[in-house]
């Protein structure tokens, strides 16, 4: 017989399948012994809700029964019938119960219930069939498919940028290396430096820390191209918003100048919200009552409310003017914290900001100057709780100005060399921006640690499965 998803059980009328036997297969999580009948709760992973199989003992083995316990996973033949129960439009009257895989009751880490999200961390290749984590991660697949759904509608085209690359888009310096060289004795340069020419690439390689440099050469092809792909960041960070591996969306756009890169942030985001409020409706209920008690009504503010639009400066005159007591003091040219970006988004405006013309010195090379000779066209969209959630600018399409700034950070010219090309044959303006998958879900779904947001988080000293 054919298995039947639980979540067409439980989402769709059940009209023509009542009375009739059908076969669903999952994961007990529950048992509960009344005379003469167990309750069953089956979940197969397509929606955070349970379907209840009812078994009359009598009908079955004593050792079967025995084995059904929370955790292992069964085969249900049985009848669909409307529930009595509360809560729940039907239930199955089990006819036969196969078991595929026991549980140990005094070995199963997920045995009972209350666990600590910093325990089922350790547990990561169990915690997905925890409720929270089975939300997460439907949540996750949901915007993932959103997104490739909105830049596909409007003409986007999905383009896969390197993992292995020659260079530091950030600028940063903190990357994880590719070698095949003898780690213990590489080969040597007569100066004494590892010879990367003996390397498989013949030159020093990384993990890529963004594809925006590579998207911008589809950009001014295509016209408008975004890529979704993994990231990396070597940086010795603990903190509940970093990851070392992570996931970027980076759309990038000929022609737009960066009131179009604003646009295009702000209906993105509200598109990707109202996706995820119109299908896991379910999924965030729940993490509602578990975790965020707002979190509805936040993610339909951000879809209703308007973005706040402001200049870097006039937000440094805000934070200087608010009282507030800063741990990290706001003067103009500092980077702003996550502190200062909340306090602007959740206590200042009350919305979504969104923050430009930036002081060129703390933002990377490849951003468009301003005439004002000190900022340049640079972006941030700061979100309730997360703060920065989308860094992006107008890029700087001008030759000379691109190749002064290259020198004035001491970039070396043969390291982008292909890309200065493009500002040569047929430069156009362009802009683009980055958004943080992962910040994008913690957002949705609630959740405090970005950890409990991707299937297997890579921080340091955290590589295990």
């Amino acid at each position: 017989m054919k298995r039947i998803k639980i979540v067409d059980l439980l989402k769709k009328p059940a009209g023509d399948l009542l009375g009739t036997t059908i076969t669903v297969k999952g994961w007990v999580r529950t048992r509960r012994d009344s005379k003469n009948v167990v309750f069953i709760a089956v979940n197969d992973g397509t929606i955070i809700h349970s379907i209840q199989v009812v078994a009359d003992t009598t009908k079955f083995d004593e050792a079967l029964l025995k084995d059904i316990t929370t955790g292992c996973s069964v085969r249900v033949d049985g009848k669909l019938v409307e529930s009595p129960a509360q809560g729940q439009p039907v239930e199955i009257h089990a006819e036969e119960i196969e078991i595929y895989g026991k549980c140990p009751s005094d070995s199963y880490p997920l045995q009972k219930k209350g666990h600590t999200l910093e325990f089922l961390r350790e547990i990561a290749h169990l915690r997905p069939r925890t409720n929270t984590f089975g939300a997460v991660l439907r949540i996750r697949h949901a915007m993932a498919f959103a997104i490739h759904k909105y830049f596909n509608d409007r003409g986007f085209n999905y383009l896969h940028t390197p993992i292995i690359t020659g260079s530091d888009a950030e600028g940063a310096g903190a990357m994880f290396r590719v070698s095949t060289l003898d780690a213990e004795n590489p080969p040597r340069t007569p100066e004494g430096k590892i010879d990367y020419t003996q390397d498989f690439f013949g030159k020093e390689t990384n993990l890529t820390v963004s594809g925006q440099l590579e998207g911008e050469l589809g950009a001014l092809a295509l016209g408008e191209i975004y890529t979704f792909g993994p990231t990396f960041r070597a940086e010795n960070s603990n903190t509940p918003r970093h990851l070392a591996e992570f996931w970027m969306i980076e759309p990038e756009m000929a022609f737009y100048d960066i009131t179009d890169n604003m646009d295009l942030a702000e209906d993105f985001l509200k598109s990707l919200v109202s996706y995820a409020l119109e299908h896991c409706f379910d999924d965030l209920e729940f993490l509602q009552k578990m975790y965020d008690k707002e979190l509805i009504a936040r993610l339909k503010g951000v879809v209703e409310m308007p973005f706040k639009r402001l200049a870097y400066t006039e937000a440094v005159d805000i934070l200087m003017k608010s009282g507030q007591k800063f741990e990290f003091p706001v003067s103009w040219g500092t980077d702003l914290q996550a502190e200062h970006e909340r306090y602007l988004v959740e206590q200042h405006f009350n919305c979504p900001v969104i923050l430009t013309d930036y002081p060129a010195e703390i933002k990377a090379f490849y951003m468009k100057q301003n005439d004002d000779g000190k900022t340049v066209r640079a972006m941030d969209v700061l979100f309730p709780r997360i703060g920065e959630i989308i860094g992006g600018s107008q890029r700087e399409e001008d030759f000379e100005k691109l190749m002064n700034r290259i020198h004035e950070l001491h970039i070396p010219e043969k390291d982008v060399w292909w890309y200065l090309e493009t500002r040569k044959f047929g430069s156009v303006p362009h802009s683009g921006f980055g958004l943080g998958f992962e910040r994008l879900i913690l957002f949705v779904s609630g959740m405090a640690n970005i950890r409990d947001v991707i299937p297997f988080p890579r921080t340091p000293k955290n590589a295990e499965f």
